[in-house]
């Protein structure tokens, strides 16, 4: 029953195969066995869960199933839940327990989901690994000795070890699409504004996205039409209807363009990656697309300019937790400096002290222009390279990550190297571009994601892309190694 993707398990609960209580139970059960090994969730929420499936199972019943109706999911831990701890994988936030639903938790309630409960994450979405949640590093299904990618690394890893079949992540500069490379998933950032971020903890406002993880294509489709849409609550979110993305999965995707940037296939990229990838390529010239070369000439500065703009953001954000306004309060403080600085100190972890210190830095009066305001007129010609591309082609393919999964403490001692693994996805949340990752092979023996960059609010043009592809191999349908006797 873990095996189902949530296309089948739809089909399967209006056909009466099983019931919703049914599959809810057996995942949980799957959960307590196994996620000791991958750590992949912060809370799992049982009670809740069996009894929004037996309200599901009533509903179905009844004949008035909405669509993902008893279908169990997971969200990251950065979406608010009423009643459920959100903590954002942090110390700072780890009794806080929201009395309201962020709008994404709200669309799937009303879509009938079933929440299975909260995946792990970089603290505060800040991480490339997965390595820095107060609640421990998550682990890769296919190694556990090797990161599942971050920051959405639990919700990546839930799907792959089949815990679960979907889960709700964010992106804000490769957090949905390098964990579902590096764990053989399927990830979606859709566009900037598409699915409205309120009651989504900011780390950057101006490039935080929500999004799906899930098996396929058509999985995501599916999750897509559900959390996207306006939103009154949200300014940033874009007014426009929501789409039904699984309408037009199955067309042809004969002359179609695709444009393979030059800039993503030179120095740095493992050649046994890019072998991967280019065979991608060649297995969409057999379904009739068309490879144009394209350049993206200012892709090299993508990776120092958020490096700038997203600390920056992050520097602002997280002002708000001080141990007065919101978040953890050391003990005893001995004065009001000393509790700001040891609430601070204490509830923050490594790496989020790091860029807190890099933005504020950047932000600095005689700094600004030099940095900030440097920063946002490369991001500028970041995206203006994209328009100029997207004159000439449909779609951009290219790699999701320069190599698959390293080790867990491999670049813990090198920020820099550590930054570098997001180097292929940084560049579409500058520009607010849609991206995509879906398995494409194996390389050392572990998954390879093919990135694909769509137009402004074309992801249905990019699910219909991804989900021919899936038609035509079978890498999606890779399961990672089950590593503990009572599972199998």
């Amino acid at each position: 029953m873990h095996q189902l993707t949530i296309a089948e398990i739809i089909r399967g609960l209006r056909d009466r195969q099983f019931s919703s209580v049914e599959i809810t139970s057996h995942l949980l059960e799957r959960i307590q066995q196994l996620d000791s090994h991958y750590n992949s969730f912060i809370t799992v929420t049982g009670e809740q869960a069996l009894q929004q499936a037996a309200a599901a199972d009533a509903r179905l019943a009844q004949g008035d199933a909405p669509a993902l109706c008893g279908v169990p999911i997971a969200h990251k831990d950065i979406f608010c839940t009423t009643g459920v701890r959100t903590s954002c994988g942090s110390k700072m936030l780890d009794n806080f327990v929201p009395p309201y639903d962020a709008t994404v938790v709200d669309n799937f309630l009303h879509a009938g989901a079933v929440s299975l409960g909260k995946t792990n994450m970089d603290e505060f979405a800040m991480g490339s690994s997965n390595e820095s949640s107060f609640y421990g590093a998550v682990k890769n299904p296919w190694d556990p000795e090797r990161i599942p990618g971050g920051s959405s690394g639990g919700s990546a890893a839930a799907v792959a070890a089949q815990l679960v079949p979907g889960t709700t992540a964010s992106d804000t500069g490769g957090s949905i699409r390098q964990p579902a490379a590096m764990t053989g998933t399927t990830g979606l950032k859709p566009t900037y504004g598409r699915v409205s971020r309120w009651g989504m903890i900011a780390f950057a406002s101006s490039l935080d996205q929500g999004g799906p993880i899930a098996r396929s294509a058509e999985d995501a489709a599916l999750m897509l039409s559900v959390m996207a849409g306006p939103d009154k609550k949200d300014s940033t979110c874009l007014d426009r209807p929501t789409q039904d993305y699984s309408a037009h999965l199955n067309d042809s995707i004969a002359g179609l363009k695709i444009g393979v940037p030059a800039e993503y296939f030179g120095k740095g990229l493992d050649p046994e990656v890019g072998a991967r990838v280019q065979e991608a390529l060649k297995a969409y010239q057999k379904l009739g697309a068309e490879l144009v070369e394209i350049s993206l000439p200012h892709s090299k500065l993508a990776v120092p300019a958020y490096y700038v703009i997203a600390p920056a953001e992050a520097s602002a954000n997280l002002s708000r937790f001080d141990g007065v306004r919101y978040g953890y309060r050391c003990e005893n403080p001995a004065d009001l400096r000393d509790l700001y600085m040891r609430s601070r100190g204490e509830g923050f972890g490594e790496e989020v002290k790091r860029r807190i210190l890099v933005g504020s830095y950047a932000l600095s009066a005689g700094y600004y222009d030099a940095y900030y305001n440097k920063a946002q007129q490369v991001r500028r010609l970041i995206k203006q390279d994209f328009v100029d591309a997207f004159q000439k082609v449909d779609v951009i393919m290219g790699p999701t990550a320069p190599n698959p999964a390293f080790k867990l403490g491999e670049k813990n001692a090198d920020p820099v190297a550590m930054y570098l693994e997001d180097i292929y996805t940084i560049a579409t949340n500058l520009a607010g571009l849609p991206g995509m990752s879906l398995p494409c092979g194996f390389a050392h023996g572990l998954p390879v994601g093919l990135q694909i960059i769509g137009n402004y609010l074309d992801e249905a043009r990019m699910l219909n892309v991804a989900h021919q592809y899936q038609l035509a191999t079978d890498w999606h349908q890779q399961t990672a190694p089950v590593t503990t006797p009572a599972a199998q």
